[in-house]
Protein backbone atom coordinates (compact mmCIF):
# COMPACT_ATOMS: atom_id res chain seq x y z
CA UNK A 1 0.00 0.00 0.00
CA UNK A 2 1.08 3.38 -0.69
CA UNK A 3 2.12 5.62 2.04
CA UNK A 4 -0.66 7.71 2.00
CA UNK A 5 -3.92 6.66 1.25
CA UNK A 6 -6.54 9.23 1.95
CA UNK A 7 -7.26 12.33 4.25
CA UNK A 8 -10.25 14.43 5.03
CA UNK A 9 -10.52 18.04 4.14
CA UNK A 10 -12.76 20.89 4.13
CA UNK A 11 -16.10 20.98 1.26
CA UNK A 12 -15.45 21.98 -2.04
CA UNK A 13 -15.84 25.52 -1.55
CA UNK A 14 -14.86 27.95 -1.90
CA UNK A 15 -11.86 30.17 -2.26
CA UNK A 16 -8.76 31.78 -0.93
CA UNK A 17 -6.28 29.61 -0.06
CA UNK A 18 -3.97 26.41 -0.29
CA UNK A 19 -3.16 24.23 2.22
CA UNK A 20 -1.48 20.63 2.02
CA UNK A 21 -0.27 18.23 5.06
CA UNK A 22 2.06 15.29 4.28
CA UNK A 23 0.24 12.29 5.52
CA UNK A 24 1.30 8.94 7.13
CA UNK A 25 0.37 5.53 7.24
CA UNK A 26 -3.09 6.31 7.90
CA UNK A 27 -5.14 9.74 7.35
CA UNK A 28 -4.84 13.28 9.10
CA UNK A 29 -6.88 16.14 8.33
CA UNK A 30 -5.75 19.29 5.85
CA UNK A 31 -7.74 21.97 4.35
CA UNK A 32 -8.79 21.41 1.06
CA UNK A 33 -6.67 23.42 -1.33
CA UNK A 34 -8.72 25.60 -3.32
CA UNK A 35 -8.77 27.82 -6.25
CA UNK A 36 -8.42 31.73 -6.67
CA UNK A 37 -11.27 33.96 -5.31
CA UNK A 38 -13.96 33.21 -6.70
CA UNK A 39 -16.71 35.52 -4.57
CA UNK A 40 -20.63 34.40 -4.75
CA UNK A 41 -24.04 36.88 -4.27
CA UNK A 42 -25.15 36.85 -0.66
CA UNK A 43 -26.76 40.30 1.07
CA UNK A 44 -25.03 41.15 4.25
CA UNK A 45 -27.32 40.97 7.43
CA UNK A 46 -26.87 42.68 10.18
CA UNK A 47 -26.63 42.07 13.72
CA UNK A 48 -29.25 44.16 14.81
CA UNK A 49 -31.87 42.04 13.39
CA UNK A 50 -33.98 41.32 16.36
CA UNK A 51 -34.28 45.19 17.00
CA UNK A 52 -37.02 45.10 14.15
CA UNK A 53 -40.06 43.45 13.25
CA UNK A 54 -40.08 41.85 10.46
CA UNK A 55 -41.08 43.35 7.16
CA UNK A 56 -43.28 46.19 8.66
CA UNK A 57 -40.83 48.74 10.27
CA UNK A 58 -39.78 51.50 7.89
CA UNK A 59 -35.83 51.45 7.36
CA UNK A 60 -33.37 53.55 9.42
CA UNK A 61 -32.07 56.70 8.17
CA UNK A 62 -29.43 55.77 6.56
CA UNK A 63 -31.49 53.20 4.49
CA UNK A 64 -34.09 56.22 4.00
CA UNK A 65 -30.75 58.29 2.54
CA UNK A 66 -29.73 55.50 0.12
CA UNK A 67 -32.87 55.38 -1.37
CA UNK A 68 -33.50 58.97 -1.87
CA UNK A 69 -30.31 58.71 -3.72
CA UNK A 70 -30.93 55.93 -6.06
CA UNK A 71 -34.14 58.07 -6.69
CA UNK A 72 -32.17 61.12 -7.54
CA UNK A 73 -30.16 59.09 -9.58
CA UNK A 74 -32.99 57.91 -11.69
CA UNK A 75 -32.11 54.18 -10.52
CA UNK A 76 -35.76 53.95 -9.11
CA UNK A 77 -38.74 55.75 -8.86
CA UNK A 78 -42.16 55.90 -7.36
CA UNK A 79 -43.18 52.89 -9.85
CA UNK A 80 -40.91 50.90 -8.59
CA UNK A 81 -42.32 47.57 -7.46
CA UNK A 82 -40.09 47.26 -4.80
CA UNK A 83 -38.34 49.14 -1.83
CA UNK A 84 -35.79 48.39 0.89
CA UNK A 85 -37.22 47.36 4.78
CA UNK A 86 -36.48 46.24 7.83
CA UNK A 87 -36.84 42.24 7.66
CA UNK A 88 -35.54 39.12 10.26
CA UNK A 89 -32.38 38.80 8.31
CA UNK A 90 -31.82 42.85 8.76
CA UNK A 91 -31.84 44.53 5.71
CA UNK A 92 -34.30 43.30 3.14
CA UNK A 93 -35.79 44.52 -0.48
CA UNK A 94 -40.23 44.34 0.00
CA UNK A 95 -42.93 44.24 -2.90
CA UNK A 96 -44.61 47.38 -3.01
CA UNK A 97 -47.16 45.47 -5.07
CA UNK A 98 -48.05 42.24 -6.02
CA UNK A 99 -45.01 40.40 -8.09
CA UNK A 100 -45.65 38.09 -10.51
CA UNK A 101 -42.84 34.89 -11.29
CA UNK A 102 -40.45 36.00 -13.40
CA UNK A 103 -41.12 39.91 -13.20
CA UNK A 104 -38.31 42.19 -12.88
CA UNK A 105 -38.43 44.22 -9.68
CA UNK A 106 -34.24 45.76 -10.02
CA UNK A 107 -32.41 47.07 -13.11
CA UNK A 108 -29.20 48.49 -11.99
CA UNK A 109 -27.00 50.85 -14.30
CA UNK A 110 -23.55 49.91 -15.17
CA UNK A 111 -22.06 53.08 -13.56
CA UNK A 112 -23.73 51.88 -10.19
CA UNK A 113 -21.65 48.69 -9.93
CA UNK A 114 -18.56 48.65 -7.86
CA UNK A 115 -16.16 46.36 -9.55
CA UNK A 116 -12.25 46.58 -11.57
CA UNK A 117 -13.76 49.25 -14.19
CA UNK A 118 -14.54 51.68 -10.84
CA UNK A 119 -10.93 51.07 -9.39
CA UNK A 120 -9.54 51.72 -12.89
CA UNK A 121 -11.30 54.86 -13.30
CA UNK A 122 -10.62 55.97 -9.74
CA UNK A 123 -7.36 57.78 -8.08
CA UNK A 124 -6.18 54.37 -7.33
CA UNK A 125 -6.49 52.47 -10.52
CA UNK A 126 -2.83 52.69 -11.93
CA UNK A 127 -1.13 51.08 -8.67
CA UNK A 128 -4.07 48.60 -8.44
CA UNK A 129 -3.92 47.25 -11.94
CA UNK A 130 -1.80 44.19 -11.37
CA UNK A 131 -3.29 43.13 -8.14
CA UNK A 132 -5.82 40.12 -7.70
CA UNK A 133 -9.18 41.21 -8.86
CA UNK A 134 -10.56 40.77 -5.02
CA UNK A 135 -7.75 42.87 -3.42
CA UNK A 136 -8.14 45.98 -5.73
CA UNK A 137 -11.69 46.19 -5.01
CA UNK A 138 -10.96 46.06 -1.78
CA UNK A 139 -8.79 48.83 -1.21
CA UNK A 140 -11.23 50.69 -3.20
CA UNK A 141 -13.83 49.78 -0.99
CA UNK A 142 -11.97 51.05 1.85
CA UNK A 143 -10.38 54.03 0.68
CA UNK A 144 -14.09 55.44 -0.35
CA UNK A 145 -15.30 54.07 2.93
CA UNK A 146 -11.90 56.20 4.49
CA UNK A 147 -12.84 59.51 1.90
CA UNK A 148 -15.26 61.80 3.04
CA UNK A 149 -16.63 63.18 0.20
CA UNK A 150 -16.97 59.81 -1.58
CA UNK A 151 -19.73 59.41 -4.32
CA UNK A 152 -20.40 55.63 -2.82
CA UNK A 153 -20.97 56.85 0.64
CA UNK A 154 -24.63 56.72 1.24
CA UNK A 155 -24.55 53.15 0.01
CA UNK A 156 -20.85 52.88 2.40
CA UNK A 157 -22.87 53.92 5.29
CA UNK A 158 -25.55 51.22 5.04
CA UNK A 159 -22.86 48.35 4.74
CA UNK A 160 -22.15 46.55 8.09
CA UNK A 161 -19.60 46.48 9.70
CA UNK A 162 -19.01 42.89 9.95
CA UNK A 163 -21.45 39.57 9.93
CA UNK A 164 -21.78 36.06 11.39
CA UNK A 165 -19.01 34.58 8.84
CA UNK A 166 -16.73 32.78 10.93
CA UNK A 167 -14.08 34.55 9.16
CA UNK A 168 -15.01 37.18 11.94
CA UNK A 169 -15.51 34.94 15.27
CA UNK A 170 -13.71 35.44 18.17
CA UNK A 171 -11.17 32.75 19.32
CA UNK A 172 -13.54 31.32 21.95
CA UNK A 173 -16.41 31.42 19.28
CA UNK A 174 -13.90 28.91 17.22
CA UNK A 175 -13.30 27.22 19.99
CA UNK A 176 -17.08 25.27 19.50
CA UNK A 177 -16.09 24.59 15.97
CA UNK A 178 -13.23 22.35 17.49
CA UNK A 179 -12.92 18.67 15.11
CA UNK A 180 -14.22 20.52 11.91
CA UNK A 181 -13.73 20.95 8.62
CA UNK A 182 -14.57 24.47 8.71
CA UNK A 183 -12.65 25.58 11.56
CA UNK A 184 -9.54 23.88 9.53
CA UNK A 185 -10.30 26.47 6.65
CA UNK A 186 -11.83 29.57 8.11
CA UNK A 187 -8.20 29.11 10.20
CA UNK A 188 -6.39 29.39 6.47
CA UNK A 189 -8.83 31.93 5.16
CA UNK A 190 -7.79 34.33 7.82
CA UNK A 191 -4.43 33.44 7.22
CA UNK A 192 -4.56 34.02 3.53
CA UNK A 193 -6.13 37.47 4.32
CA UNK A 194 -3.33 38.67 6.93
CA UNK A 195 -0.54 37.71 3.96
CA UNK A 196 -2.08 39.68 0.94
CA UNK A 197 -3.06 42.49 3.32
CA UNK A 198 0.72 42.28 4.32
CA UNK A 199 1.80 42.21 0.55
CA UNK A 200 -0.38 44.65 -0.32
CA UNK A 201 0.45 47.22 2.24
CA UNK A 202 4.19 47.21 1.53
CA UNK A 203 4.32 46.86 -2.22
CA UNK A 204 0.68 49.75 -2.50
CA UNK A 205 -0.38 50.92 0.29
CA UNK A 206 2.48 52.49 2.18
CA UNK A 207 4.56 53.66 -0.95
CA UNK A 208 1.65 55.43 -2.02
CA UNK A 209 0.25 56.95 1.10
CA UNK A 210 -0.59 60.17 -0.73
CA UNK A 211 -3.63 58.00 -2.17
CA UNK A 212 -5.06 56.95 0.82
CA UNK A 213 -7.12 59.17 3.67
CA UNK A 214 -5.98 57.80 6.50
CA UNK A 215 -3.97 54.91 7.52
CA UNK A 216 -5.62 51.18 6.50
CA UNK A 217 -5.35 48.63 8.87
CA UNK A 218 -5.87 44.43 8.71
CA UNK A 219 -9.10 45.76 10.28
CA UNK A 220 -9.91 47.43 7.72
CA UNK A 221 -8.85 45.27 4.94
CA UNK A 222 -11.02 41.66 6.71
CA UNK A 223 -13.68 44.17 7.16
CA UNK A 224 -13.42 44.60 2.73
CA UNK A 225 -12.99 40.55 2.50
CA UNK A 226 -16.18 39.90 4.15
CA UNK A 227 -18.57 42.73 2.50
CA UNK A 228 -16.88 40.96 -0.86
CA UNK A 229 -17.71 37.60 0.29
CA UNK A 230 -21.10 37.68 1.18
CA UNK A 231 -22.08 40.83 -1.68
CA UNK A 232 -20.71 40.09 -4.82
CA UNK A 233 -22.77 38.53 -7.66
CA UNK A 234 -20.55 36.59 -9.48
CA UNK A 235 -21.40 34.75 -13.05
CA UNK A 236 -22.48 37.55 -14.38
CA UNK A 237 -21.38 38.09 -18.42
CA UNK A 238 -17.88 39.94 -18.55
CA UNK A 239 -18.04 40.28 -14.70
CA UNK A 240 -16.53 38.36 -12.26
CA UNK A 241 -16.34 40.16 -9.40
CA UNK A 242 -18.82 42.73 -8.79
CA UNK A 243 -21.07 44.91 -6.19
CA UNK A 244 -24.62 46.07 -7.07
CA UNK A 245 -25.88 48.91 -4.27
CA UNK A 246 -29.51 48.00 -3.70
CA UNK A 247 -29.61 44.48 -5.65
CA UNK A 248 -27.10 43.16 -2.14
CA UNK A 249 -29.95 43.87 -0.30
CA UNK A 250 -31.93 40.80 -1.38
CA UNK A 251 -31.73 38.29 0.79
CA UNK A 252 -31.77 34.25 0.00
CA UNK A 253 -34.80 31.50 0.73
CA UNK A 254 -33.82 27.99 1.43
CA UNK A 255 -36.95 27.09 0.14
CA UNK A 256 -36.21 28.04 -3.49
CA UNK A 257 -34.86 25.07 -5.32
CA UNK A 258 -33.97 27.07 -8.50
CA UNK A 259 -31.57 29.67 -9.11
CA UNK A 260 -31.45 30.12 -12.80
CA UNK A 261 -31.89 33.10 -14.52
CA UNK A 262 -32.85 35.34 -11.20
CA UNK A 263 -30.30 38.03 -12.23
CA UNK A 264 -28.67 38.63 -15.70
CA UNK A 265 -26.48 41.22 -17.58
CA UNK A 266 -28.33 43.27 -20.55
CA UNK A 267 -28.19 45.97 -22.76
CA UNK A 268 -30.34 49.43 -21.50
CA UNK A 269 -31.74 49.70 -24.88
CA UNK A 270 -31.84 48.96 -28.80
CA UNK A 271 -29.31 52.10 -29.03
CA UNK A 272 -27.21 52.24 -25.99
CA UNK A 273 -24.34 51.01 -25.05
CA UNK A 274 -24.84 50.88 -21.45
CA UNK A 275 -25.61 47.98 -19.49
CA UNK A 276 -27.99 47.01 -17.06
CA UNK A 277 -28.32 44.48 -14.52
CA UNK A 278 -31.53 42.77 -13.99
CA UNK A 279 -32.82 40.94 -11.70
CA UNK A 280 -36.42 38.87 -11.92
CA UNK A 281 -38.38 36.98 -9.04
CA UNK A 282 -38.28 33.52 -9.09
CA UNK A 283 -41.99 33.46 -7.77
CA UNK A 284 -44.69 35.37 -7.19
CA UNK A 285 -44.77 37.96 -4.31
CA UNK A 286 -47.82 39.80 -2.37
CA UNK A 287 -47.39 43.34 -1.77
CA UNK A 288 -45.04 43.74 1.69
CA UNK A 289 -43.72 40.67 1.51
CA UNK A 290 -39.92 40.11 0.70
CA UNK A 291 -38.00 39.44 -2.66
CA UNK A 292 -36.15 36.68 -2.15
CA UNK A 293 -33.27 34.47 -4.21
CA UNK A 294 -31.62 31.66 -3.77
CA UNK A 295 -27.71 31.97 -3.54
CA UNK A 296 -25.94 28.39 -4.47
CA UNK A 297 -27.55 25.62 -4.52
CA UNK A 298 -24.39 23.88 -4.26
CA UNK A 299 -22.64 25.31 -1.20
CA UNK A 300 -22.88 23.24 1.80
CA UNK A 301 -23.75 24.53 4.90
CA UNK A 302 -20.10 25.02 6.08
CA UNK A 303 -19.42 27.26 2.58
CA UNK A 304 -22.33 29.29 3.68
CA UNK A 305 -21.14 29.64 7.18
CA UNK A 306 -18.07 30.92 5.88
CA UNK A 307 -19.20 32.92 2.79
CA UNK A 308 -22.22 34.35 4.35
CA UNK A 309 -22.58 33.39 8.61
CA UNK A 310 -25.67 31.14 8.22
CA UNK A 311 -26.88 27.82 7.89
CA UNK A 312 -29.98 25.63 6.52
CA UNK A 313 -31.67 22.90 7.64
CA UNK A 314 -31.59 20.88 5.14
CA UNK A 315 -30.07 17.87 5.28
CA UNK A 316 -28.37 18.11 1.96
CA UNK A 317 -26.58 21.02 2.50
CA UNK A 318 -24.15 18.68 4.86
CA UNK A 319 -21.04 17.42 3.76
CA UNK A 320 -17.51 16.33 4.14
CA UNK A 321 -14.65 16.01 1.76
CA UNK A 322 -12.54 13.00 1.29
CA UNK A 323 -9.25 13.57 -0.34
CA UNK A 324 -7.16 10.72 -1.84
CA UNK A 325 -3.46 10.93 -2.95
CA UNK A 326 -1.36 8.84 -4.51
CA UNK A 327 1.66 9.39 -2.57
CA UNK A 328 5.19 9.56 -4.44
CA UNK A 329 6.63 7.42 -2.36
CA UNK A 330 4.53 4.54 -3.83
CA UNK A 331 6.44 1.89 -5.90
CA UNK A 332 3.92 2.22 -8.98
CA UNK A 333 3.52 6.08 -8.47
CA UNK A 334 4.05 6.96 -12.27
CA UNK A 335 1.50 4.29 -13.21
CA UNK A 336 -1.19 5.25 -10.92
CA UNK A 337 -0.91 8.64 -11.56
CA UNK A 338 -1.13 7.98 -15.32
CA UNK A 339 -4.51 6.46 -15.25
CA UNK A 340 -5.87 8.66 -13.04
CA UNK A 341 -4.81 11.53 -15.37
CA UNK A 342 -6.23 9.23 -18.32
CA UNK A 343 -9.92 9.32 -16.68
CA UNK A 344 -9.85 12.26 -15.43
CA UNK A 345 -8.00 12.55 -11.71
CA UNK A 346 -4.86 13.81 -10.73
CA UNK A 347 -2.33 13.00 -7.78
CA UNK A 348 -4.89 14.21 -5.26
CA UNK A 349 -8.68 14.31 -5.99
CA UNK A 350 -11.52 15.47 -3.77
CA UNK A 351 -14.71 13.70 -3.17
CA UNK A 352 -17.78 15.55 -1.57
CA UNK A 353 -19.76 13.41 0.77
CA UNK A 354 -23.43 14.34 1.03
CA UNK A 355 -25.97 13.46 3.71
CA UNK A 356 -28.54 11.49 2.24
CA UNK A 357 -27.34 10.75 -0.83
CA UNK A 358 -24.75 7.83 -2.42
CA UNK A 359 -21.11 7.97 -2.75
CA UNK A 360 -19.86 10.54 -5.65
CA UNK A 361 -18.74 8.41 -8.66
CA UNK A 362 -15.05 7.83 -9.09
CA UNK A 363 -14.58 7.42 -5.15
CA UNK A 364 -14.23 3.57 -5.30
CA UNK A 365 -12.05 3.50 -8.74
CA UNK A 366 -9.92 5.99 -7.12
CA UNK A 367 -9.30 4.28 -3.76
CA UNK A 368 -8.76 0.69 -5.39
CA UNK A 369 -6.15 2.42 -7.83
CA UNK A 370 -4.32 4.09 -4.89
CA UNK A 371 -4.46 1.35 -2.60
CA UNK A 372 -3.71 -1.42 -5.61
CA UNK A 373 -0.38 -3.24 -4.83
CA UNK A 374 1.42 -7.15 -3.83
CA UNK A 375 -0.66 -9.39 -6.31
CA UNK A 376 -2.68 -7.13 -7.52
CA UNK A 377 -0.18 -4.92 -9.12
CA UNK A 378 -0.08 -6.85 -12.38
CA UNK A 379 -3.10 -4.53 -13.62
CA UNK A 380 -0.64 -1.77 -13.70
CA UNK A 381 1.13 -3.15 -17.10
CA UNK A 382 0.57 -1.11 -19.76
CA UNK A 383 -1.41 -3.95 -21.30
CA UNK A 384 -4.48 -3.21 -19.08
CA UNK A 385 -4.05 1.04 -19.68
CA UNK A 386 -6.99 1.01 -21.70
CA UNK A 387 -9.77 -1.42 -19.50
CA UNK A 388 -8.25 -1.05 -16.08
CA UNK A 389 -10.84 1.83 -15.07
CA UNK A 390 -13.58 -0.42 -15.68
CA UNK A 391 -11.68 -3.30 -13.75
CA UNK A 392 -11.58 -0.87 -10.97
CA UNK A 393 -14.85 0.03 -11.14
CA UNK A 394 -15.71 -3.75 -9.73
CA UNK A 395 -13.78 -5.35 -7.01
CA UNK A 396 -10.18 -6.01 -7.65
CA UNK A 397 -9.36 -8.81 -4.65
CA UNK A 398 -10.40 -9.85 -1.00
CA UNK A 399 -7.20 -7.82 0.29
CA UNK A 400 -7.60 -4.52 -2.06
CA UNK A 401 -11.52 -4.31 -1.16
CA UNK A 402 -10.47 -4.63 2.87
CA UNK A 403 -7.91 -2.36 2.49
CA UNK A 404 -9.85 0.31 1.86
CA UNK A 405 -12.86 -0.32 3.93
CA UNK A 406 -10.16 -0.72 6.75
CA UNK A 407 -8.58 2.60 6.36
CA UNK A 408 -11.64 4.51 5.45
CA UNK A 409 -13.43 3.29 8.58
CA UNK A 410 -9.95 4.52 10.32
CA UNK A 411 -10.16 7.84 8.71
CA UNK A 412 -13.61 8.17 9.95
CA UNK A 413 -12.80 7.03 13.38
CA UNK A 414 -10.11 9.10 14.01
CA UNK A 415 -12.13 12.52 12.70
CA UNK A 416 -14.90 11.73 15.18
CA UNK A 417 -12.66 11.28 18.23
CA UNK A 418 -11.80 15.69 17.36
CA UNK A 419 -15.12 16.43 18.47
CA UNK A 420 -16.09 17.68 21.86
CA UNK A 421 -19.87 16.41 21.54
CA UNK A 422 -21.78 13.72 20.44
CA UNK A 423 -24.43 13.35 17.79
CA UNK A 424 -26.95 13.10 20.37
CA UNK A 425 -25.66 16.25 22.45
CA UNK A 426 -25.31 18.22 20.06
CA UNK A 427 -29.13 17.03 18.66
CA UNK A 428 -30.46 17.91 22.34
CA UNK A 429 -28.82 21.38 21.69
CA UNK A 430 -30.53 21.92 18.70
CA UNK A 431 -33.92 20.58 19.81
CA UNK A 432 -33.80 22.84 23.12
CA UNK A 433 -33.18 26.11 20.50
CA UNK A 434 -32.55 29.76 21.85
CA UNK A 435 -28.60 29.37 21.00
CA UNK A 436 -26.60 32.19 20.30
CA UNK A 437 -26.74 32.67 16.11
CA UNK A 438 -22.92 31.55 15.96
CA UNK A 439 -23.04 28.99 18.83
CA UNK A 440 -26.26 27.83 16.44
CA UNK A 441 -24.26 27.79 13.27
CA UNK A 442 -21.32 26.19 15.33
CA UNK A 443 -23.29 23.15 16.91
CA UNK A 444 -25.17 22.32 13.07
CA UNK A 445 -22.04 22.30 11.53
CA UNK A 446 -20.38 19.92 13.70
CA UNK A 447 -23.69 17.93 13.86
CA UNK A 448 -24.10 17.64 10.38
CA UNK A 449 -20.07 16.84 9.73
CA UNK A 450 -20.51 13.83 12.38
CA UNK A 451 -23.39 12.50 10.95
CA UNK A 452 -21.29 12.15 7.26
CA UNK A 453 -18.98 10.73 8.73
CA UNK A 454 -21.37 8.17 10.41
CA UNK A 455 -23.47 7.49 7.12
CA UNK A 456 -19.59 6.80 5.54
CA UNK A 457 -18.32 4.37 8.39
CA UNK A 458 -21.63 2.54 7.86
CA UNK A 459 -21.67 2.40 4.02
CA UNK A 460 -17.75 0.72 4.42
CA UNK A 461 -19.17 -1.13 7.20
CA UNK A 462 -21.32 -2.78 5.51
CA UNK A 463 -19.07 -3.16 2.13
CA UNK A 464 -16.60 -5.07 4.83
CA UNK A 465 -19.13 -7.42 6.10
CA UNK A 466 -19.33 -8.02 2.29
CA UNK A 467 -15.84 -9.17 1.84
CA UNK A 468 -16.68 -13.09 1.60
CA UNK A 469 -19.42 -12.76 -1.22
CA UNK A 470 -18.08 -10.66 -3.36
CA UNK A 471 -16.82 -11.48 -7.05
CA UNK A 472 -13.34 -10.60 -7.58
CA UNK A 473 -11.24 -10.21 -10.65
CA UNK A 474 -9.64 -13.28 -10.82
CA UNK A 475 -13.05 -15.06 -10.70
CA UNK A 476 -14.27 -12.98 -13.09
CA UNK A 477 -11.65 -13.78 -15.58
CA UNK A 478 -12.13 -17.53 -14.75
CA UNK A 479 -15.70 -17.03 -15.30
CA UNK A 480 -14.79 -15.20 -18.94
CA UNK A 481 -12.35 -17.93 -19.86
CA UNK A 482 -15.14 -20.70 -19.08
CA UNK A 483 -13.21 -22.31 -16.19
CA UNK A 484 -15.54 -21.15 -13.42
CA UNK A 485 -18.92 -21.92 -13.80
CA UNK A 486 -21.71 -19.27 -12.61
CA UNK A 487 -21.73 -20.78 -9.03
CA UNK A 488 -18.10 -20.77 -8.52
CA UNK A 489 -17.76 -24.43 -9.58
CA UNK A 490 -14.61 -25.23 -11.36
CA UNK A 491 -14.80 -26.82 -14.95
CA UNK A 492 -13.26 -30.13 -16.05
CA UNK A 493 -12.31 -30.50 -19.50
CA UNK A 494 -12.41 -33.99 -20.50
CA UNK A 495 -10.52 -34.96 -23.95
CA UNK A 496 -13.05 -37.47 -26.52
Amino acid sequence: MAATLITLSSPSPSTFFSSSTALKYFPSFTAKPTPPIHLTKRPVSLSATSLYSPETDDPPPEVQTFWQWLQDQGVVSAKSPVRPGMVREGFGVIAKRDIARNEVVLEIPKRFWINQDAVAASEIGTVCSELKPWVSVALFLIREKLREGSKWRVYLDILPEFTDSTVFWSEEELGQLQGTQLLSTTLGVKEYVQNEFLKVEEEIILPNKQLFPAPITLDDFFWAFGILRSRAFSRLRGQNLVLIPLADLINHSPSLTTEDYAWEIKGAGLFSRDLLFSLRSPVSIKAGEQVLIQYDLNKSNAELALDYGFIEANSERNAYTLTLEISESDLFFGDKLDIAETNGFGETAYFDIVLGRSLPPGLIPYLRLVALGGTDAFLLESIFRNTIWGHLDLPVSRSNEELICRVVRYACKSARSGYQTTIEEDEKLMEEGNLDPRLQIAVGIRLGEKKVLQQIDEIFKERESELDELEYYQERRLKDLGLVGEQGEIIFWESN
